[in-house]
């Protein structure tokens, strides 16, 4: 089997995902072998054990990844797999990357210099102008917008960028034969044309309640930054916003009212230090800063220091004797899980960590520092 086919092979296997399959593929050379692979050996690999070894095996004689290949090449959709050069050299740096996407439409060089502008599928009118408004300007500029093809925020994000015929790309939460919103078909049929919509999910997959949350890892690894432009606390939008500070990327968010319940999530991120936007400039001035650059706010970071809570001053300790994965640090700190990534969410908007590849954190090297 061709090492592209078993990455197709095993993104359609279910309980299977791509850490999984990274140990095993470290463990026996490819994910070809996989294929090969008895009950015993699969099982070996760290993190697999006999339950998911015996359904791993049960799954390798029944995928039909060549009829997968066949009803995607019918509706005109390719398959980008992780050891194809068009695969996004960014996506493939994240924790988790997917094993495969289905693609309508092409990847290009400049989506490397790409914008996720993510919010609540309701929102107001003040939202989604200000939204249109950005995706417009960040287009003209040469960014590429990436959304994820819902309704209110995404679309107008999406429409956007076509308005002023930039790029835009689409992270679908569903399989290519399960358009949703169906609303939003005509729309995916104009981005395809000039950009691309893209999903990581079997063709025949339905959108369910774990389908978007895994998606939204895809929005924030394609782009060099995020912008939340309206968002409930319990927003699909934020869980963007955490995704992208894992994965160091920069967080962006426009203030709203204190009394519209939608700006609840972009005024929360600010408050932990989240890049305020008004308008285009913020964020052009930021990006050339954060991107194109070193940064000279020694002054900022030495205040953000000043404010520190005991937590995050220990964490930053713990830190400043080398990088630490996220895992270590909850054993060294002795606090819950759910506390360190709070603590940790904090301190990157801050600009006073950097979150790596694999879990991994490293403390921000500032002017002064060296």
């Amino acid at each position: 089997m061709l090492e592209r086919n078993a990455y197709v092979a095993l993104n359609m296997m279910e309980k299977v995902g791509p850490v999984t399959v990274r140990s095993l593929v470290e463990a026996l050379g490819s994910a070809a072998a996989i294929f090969d692979a008895g009950r015993d050996d699969l099982q070996a690999v760290k993190g697999v054990g006999q339950a998911l070894a015996g359904h791993i095996r049960q799954q390798c004689g029944q995928i039909d990844w060549q009829g997968e290949l066949e009803r995607a090449d019918a509706r005109g959709i390719r398959l980008v797999t992780a050891v194809d050069p068009e695969y996004p050299e960014a996506l493939g740096q994240i924790y988790d990357p997917p094993l495969a996407l289905y693609v309508r439409g092409a990847f290009q060089e400049g989506d490397r210099h790409a914008m996720a502008i993510v919010g609540t599928r309701r929102g107001t009118h003040y939202g989604r102008d200000t939204a249109k408004r950005l995706a417009c300007g960040l287009a003209r500029a040469g960014y590429t917008i990436v959304s994820g093809l819902a309704r209110g925020i995404d679309t107008v994000a999406h429409e956007g960028a076509l308005e002023v015929k930039g790029r835009t790309l689409a992270v679908m939460g569903s399989g290519m034969d399960h358009m949703y919103p169906p609303a939003n078909a005509e729309l995916a049929d104009r981005i395809a044309e000039s950009g691309a919509v893209v999903s990581e999910f079997p063709m025949t997959r339905t959108p369910d309640r774990t389908t978007f949350p895994m998606r939204n890892r895809i929005i924030s690894g394609l782009s060099k930054a995020i912008v939340v432009a309206e968002a409930g606390r319990r927003s699909g939008a934020l869980i963007t916003a955490h995704a992208a500070l894992e994965q160091g990327r920069d967080v962006f968010a426009v203030p709203g009212r204190i009394d519209n319940a939608y700006a609840e999530g972009p005024n929360a991120l600010i408050r932990k230090g989240a890049v305020l936007v008004r308008g285009v400039q913020d964020i052009l001035d930021e990006c050339g800063t954060l991107w194109c650059g070193a940064r000279s706010d020694a002054t900022a970071a030495a205040q953000a220091v000043c404010a520190l809570t005991e937590e995050e001053s220990s964490l930053l300790e713990w830190l400043d004797k080398g990088e630490q994965g996220v895992d270590e640090l909850i054993r060294l700190s002795g606090l819950p899980a759910a506390r360190i990534s709070s603590v940790l969410l904090t301190l990157e908007m801050k600009r006073l960590i950097r979150m790596l590849p694999g879990r991994v954190v490293e403390r921000r090297v500032t002017d002064g520092e060296e």
